[in-house]
Parts: C-alpha cells; structure tokens; sequence
C-alpha cells in the first residue's frame, strides 16, 4: 500500500481494479467519498458554465465551493483505506490478548475508522445544497448534471453514514451515527425536493410507488440493522486480512 501513489493519483481504470480486488482498501469508505466529490465535480462545471443566469459572482462563488468540496472529498479515498489498516492491524495485533482487552482494542480502532466516513457524510449535505441551487437557477441546459449531482451526493452520504453506524455500533453515547442520520435526511430531502421542482423527472405514478416502497424499506434496514452489530461483525472484514 505504501508502495503505491495516492489513490486518487492513479488511472482511473486502475483505481476499478483495486476496488474490485481482493485487497481490503479500496473500499466502501473510499467509494463513497468518490460518489460525494464526483456530484461537486459536476456542481463545478455547473456553476462556471452558469454564470449568465446567476451572475457571475454567485457563479463563480459556486464554482469555488464546489471545487473546494470535490477535492476534500476526494483526499477521503486515501484517508479512509488509512483508518481501515488502522483497524485491520488493531485485529490482528490484538489477536493474543484476552478477549476483554481484544474488545476494547478493537472498539477503539472502529471508533477512529468511524471519523473519515462521518467526515463524508458532512461534505456531502453541502454539495446537495450547491447542486439543488444550481438545478433550480443555474443553466438550464445542465439541470440534468445538477440533479445528478444532488443525487450522487445523497447517494455518497447514505453510503458512509452506514459505516459510521457499524463501526460505532459499540460506542452508544457517541454522537455521531444520530448526527449522520440527521444529515442523511437533509441531503435526501434536498434530492426529493429537486427532482420535484424538475418537471421531467416526474415518474409515472406506478413507477413512483415502487421507488417510494423501496426506499422506505432501504432506508429501515440501515436504521434497524446496526442494532443488532457488535465489533465481531463490524471486524468480520479484516478477519480476512
């Protein structure tokens, strides 16, 4: 891993292999924060290519603010296969003591690995906003590009609020998978209320039904299931490492 240059130095043909492979990094972590800088990637072309409709000062405040968040959410990729080494040779260096010290090693490894995915999840609800703006205001050619945007980043936080949830499952008094959920509802309420404003993306009622009862029930097993994680399973992963 060291060997090797940063994740988001490589090909992006190559960075495919590696995600798909047998090596425990990159993974979900990493393919969120790609998700959530992919949908500020596309808010930045938005915004310069939109500076006639909303002047070019907001256009190009915009453009900014969406680069900025496209690249802290990108140096995620690196940082989240960082921590999950971390967690992984917490497993294994823990691998002789007794089991309550085991439990404790590996708690404190998981509540580390929980920080990158929560950081993911806070740049996302800020890209949802820049891209709601955009679809809204912006060129109206690349509305299309905004709410793919919008999308992408919801897509991105629900992602990485799931592992902030499993990786804190045996923490109960930390903050944090409350505070990812609250964020995950905002950045979802933004991408149902832009995908409403856009007349073309009204899907047929029957097709609407079906989304509808797929999401609800998404969205109830990321809510119930971390209930029922201990560390054991959030370290099946780096058993196998």
């Amino acid at each position: 891993m060291t060997d090797q240059p940063s994740y988001t130095d490589l090909p992006l043909r190559r960075f495919l292999e590696q995600l798909a492979g047998p090596d425990p990094a990159p993974s979900g972590g990493g393919a969120a924060a790609l998700t959530v800088s992919l949908g500020a990637g596309l808010c930045a072309m938005t915004a310069r290519l939109s500076g006639r409709h909303l002047g070019e000062a907001e256009a190009a405040g915009l453009t900014a603010d969406a680069q900025r968040l496209a690249d802290a959410a990108a140096s995620l990729i690196q940082a989240d296969a960082d921590s999950y080494q971390a967690v992984i040779a917490a497993r294994r260096q823990s691998a002789g003591l007794d089991q309550e010290a085991r439990d404790r090693e590996m708690a404190a490894a998981l509540w580390g690995a929980a920080a990158v995915p929560m950081e993911i999840v806070e740049l996302a609800v800020p890209v949802a906003r820049i891209a709601a703006r955009l679809a809204g205001a912006g060129n109206p050619n690349l509305r299309g590009d905004a709410i793919t945007g919008v999308l992408l980043a919801e897509a991105g936080a629900r992602a990485a609020a799931v592992l902030v949830w499993i990786n804190l499952a045996v923490a109960p008094d930390d903050d944090r998978p409350a505070r990812a959920a609250r964020l995950v509802a905002e950045a979802a309420s933004i991408a149902a209320a832009t995908q409403g404003s856009s007349g073309q993306l009204r899907l047929p009622r029957a097709a609407a039904t079906v989304a509808t009862a797929a999401a609800t029930t998404a969205s109830r097993r990321c809510v119930c299931a971390p209930r029922q994680y201990t560390w054991r399973h959030a370290g099946q992963r780096a058993n196998a490492w």
